[in-house]
């Protein structure tokens, strides 16, 4: 899909590996203005994996852009790792990245299980956020996960079938712990294509019109491997969110601003999430994008995320 309103391409000045423990090395780039005020990327997935594309959100000579793939996510190894992997370990790593680049404060930018991670860590760490953009809300909650894997069927039967089909029929009543079983199994020939499976179907839900680009991309072994294999043990465990979830802790958050983006028909994180979070946060701003979906990089919701970038700009 065009992308003339992006940034021009660019390639990171700095980049590198962290250890964050526990087996987990976890890939990081910085890009724009080092001088510039410093934002987060946050991937979606989880386990999606972060890529070139998402550096053109950001103006190069306002933003000192940090980039990283969360454990086993993307370029991080190990690809798929699930062993201590939890959201209190993304949070750990977001705030040992920080420490380690030297950052006091930073805005927050991030879509889907990335605006769930920065809520996450926003609430942990609340002094080191200056504010937030957040797309296609996700908030963990058990109605959200049943919907991804079940309701979908209602707007996308056909990627839903393809799905569920997938799985040979005796496995088909516990589509979410079957497909964990096949993505963990150490065989290729068997998490490797359910991987693909589950991916594909992620991809295929994702755009208002359909996006051949956007299946593809989720369907590349890399991209596929790692979102399905730690969604799908993301989703067993409840997303390892706090009791009550996340709407129960945001009073660290009421005074931090934030831009709250939603595309209208967004299928993957319908927007009752998004209104349910915006009525829970004082200071943030909701705008919803009538003719979009889920994906960022639909124009209407590329075109809101940098203007939310611009009214954010000034917070630091």
């Amino acid at each position: 899909m065009p992308r003339g309103d992006l940034f021009p391409e660019i390639g990171p000045y700095e980049s590198g590996y962290l250890p964050v423990g526990d087996g987990h090395v976890i890939y990081w780039e910085q890009v724009g203005n080092p001088r510039g005020k410093p934002v987060l990327f946050l991937h979606g997935g989880p386990g999606a994996g972060a890529g070139a594309v998402h550096r053109r959100f950001f103006d190069p000579a306002i933003w000192r852009v940090v980039i990283f793939d969360q454990r086993g996510a993307g370029r991080s190894t190990p690809l798929g790792g699930l062993a201590a992997n939890t959201t209190a370990h993304l949070v750990h790593d977001i705030e040992t990245l920080r420490g380690f680049l030297g950052i006091e404060r930073f805005i927050l930018f991030g879509g889907s299980w990335g605006s769930t991670l920065a809520l996450a860590y926003g609430q942990t760490y609340p002094e080191r956020v200056a504010g937030m953009v957040l797309r296609g809300i996700f908030l963990g909650r058990p109605g959200e996960v049943d919907w991804f894997l079940h309701g979908l069927a209602q707007f996308f039967p056909d990627a839903h079938a393809a799905l569920v089909n997938f799985l040979p029929e005796a496995e088909r009543r516990d589509l979410l712990a079957n497909y964990l079983k096949r993505l963990c199994d150490p065989n290729p020939d068997i998490h490797v294509p359910a991987a693909r499976a589950w991916s594909v179907y992620e991809g295929s839900c994702s755009t208002l019109l359909p996006s051949f680009e956007t299946v593809a991309a989720f369907a590349q072994d890399r991209t596929a491997i790692g979102l399905a294999r730690i969604e799908a043990h993301y989703f067993v465990h409840g997303l390892f969110l706090p009791e009550g979830g996340l709407l129960a802790h945001m009073e660290p958050l009421k005074r931090v601003p934030a831009e709250i983006v939603q595309g209208r028909y967004d299928m993957i994180c319908p927007p009752r999430t998004a209104f349910d979070l915006a009525a829970a946060w004082p200071a943030a701003r909701l705008t919803i994008v009538p003719d979009a979906g889920h994906s960022a990089l639909e124009p209407g919701i590329r075109a809101a995320l940098i203007a939310g970038l611009q009214r954010a700009h000034i917070l630091l």
